[in-house]
């Protein structure tokens, strides 16, 4: 089996300490801007807020890429979100909360869009899967440790999980800057380093990223918006319980998503990525909906567990999926950015349309939407074509292709 390369592993360790500080603010940060005295549209509005300004920078961020490279930006992103996390924790009003943490979502969707450009980059074509299973899975163990820590944190104030996450963001930052090398890190063989990026247009004529695209919009909604800014608000306002408990909700979910993700990363390497993602994003739309239906705290655990399963199954077999299809040239430009771009639009959209509708309609009828955006996702996936590199070979077997008469030419490398 072909080892994973040095820089992959630096990156790795880097987004367990950032996925850390994530988690230790994730149970605090709706609370604490209902403290300020808003209400729960407000209050998911920051949320939202730290989405919106990366999904508005998100194609400069690939304009940087490709000019000053990943590294340099992933470190700058590291930086600007360190210092705007621990400017949130000495906000004095509920405008100065949305503004500092808005600000932090420019650094994040710098280093973000790096590492991934990095990933797909460094990544040998037949392990794809494995390695985007590793790096989910790395994200994840900070999340699932990251609310249980921020959760205790509170009990010392709502501002010092800020605190904690911008030391974390410095470990990271550290971290990234001592052990990758500048040039980024060979894969060695079955990796291309040199080259144009994928056009956005040109990608899209692939059934397989339009998909890849519905679907990451769907987990931006759900994961990254209505699960940090309406699940804890729902544990507090719906079931009437501590807000520390809702740290113990979001980690149920990171848990589930551990004791997928790194068999579903193999998996997909092996058997294709369509045979992961359709009954992945099926066990999320309808778990998504049951949420709304539970009256006791355990059963939201529960639920919420199951939810974290099938997203293990499809989140890290989308993006490998997005691999196949960008190819191993990828360096910055639209078609990498537009990727992070739709999981923004989700976390701002989300957490604002399903906000209004739980403070008027009430939490049974926000999750029943969620759920059904993520089905759309499903519908998407049903018709997009395989593009595993394992299970696709020209007809000489020199190699892989994008299985998709759309796309016009047979590959992106």
């Amino acid at each position: 089996m072909r080892r994973i390369p040095r820089g992959i592993w630096v990156l790795l360790s880097a987004n367990v300490v950032i996925a850390l500080g994530y988690g230790l603010i994730a149970p605090a940060l709706p609370t604490f801007a209902r403290s300020f005295d808003v209400g729960i549209t407000a209050a998911s509005a920051v949320v939202s807020a730290f989405a919106v300004m990366r999904l508005f920078f998100a194609p400069t961020a690939g304009r940087l890429i490709s000019v000053v490279g990943e590294r340099r930006v992933y470190l700058i992103g590291l930086l600007i979100v360190a210092v705007s996390t621990l400017a949130c924790a000495f906000a004095q009003n509920y405008w100065q909360l949305l503004v500092v943490r808005g600000l932090g979502g420019i650094g994040s969707t710098m280093f973000t869009v790096s590492a991934m450009g990095l990933l797909i980059r460094m990544a040998p074509d037949d392990i794809r899967g494995r390695v985007s299973g590793y790096f989910s899975a790395g994200f994840l163990i900070g999340n699932i440790s990251g609310p249980l820590i921020g959760s205790a944190l509170v009990g010392f104030g709502l501002r010092m999980p800020f605190v904690v996450y911008a030391i974390a963001l410095l470990v990271a930052s550290a971290v990234v800057a001592t052990q990758l090398r500048a040039d980024g890190e060979s894969a060695g063989p079955g990796t291309q380093r040199g080259g144009e990026p994928v056009a956005l247009a040109t990608a899209w004529r692939n059934r397989a990223y339009r998909a890849v695209l519905v679907s990451n919009f769907a987990n931006g909604w759900a994961s990254f918006g209505v699960r940090v800014a309406v699940v804890p608000l729902f544990v507090v306002d719906g079931l009437d319980e501590d807000a520390a408990l809702a740290g113990v909700v979001l980690a149920a979910y990171a848990a589930g998503n551990v004791v997928a993700i790194m068999a579903a990363g193999r998996l997909s390497d092996s058997h294709g990525r369509k045979i992961l993602i359709l009954p992945g994003l099926l066990v999320v739309s309808a778990a998504t909906a049951a949420m709304g239906f539970t009256t006791s705290i355990m059963v939201t655990v529960a639920v919420s567990a199951v939810a974290g399963l099938g997203s293990g199954m499809f989140v890290p077999t989308q993006q490998a999926t997005l691999a196949d299809v960008l190819g191993n040239r990828v360096r910055g430009g639209s078609a990498l950015a537009a990727f992070t771009m739709a999981s923004d639009l989700g976390a701002v959209s989300g957490p604002i349309v399903v906000g209004f509708i739980a403070s008027t309609a009430g939490f049974t009828t926000a999750f029943a939407v969620t759920g059904a955006v993520t089905a759309v996702a499903l519908l998407m996936w049903l018709f997009a074509p395989e593009t595993a590199p394992v299970r696709l070979t020209r007809a000489d077997g020199s190699g892989p292709q994008i299985p998709d008469p759309d796309l016009g030419a047979p590959d992106h490398k």
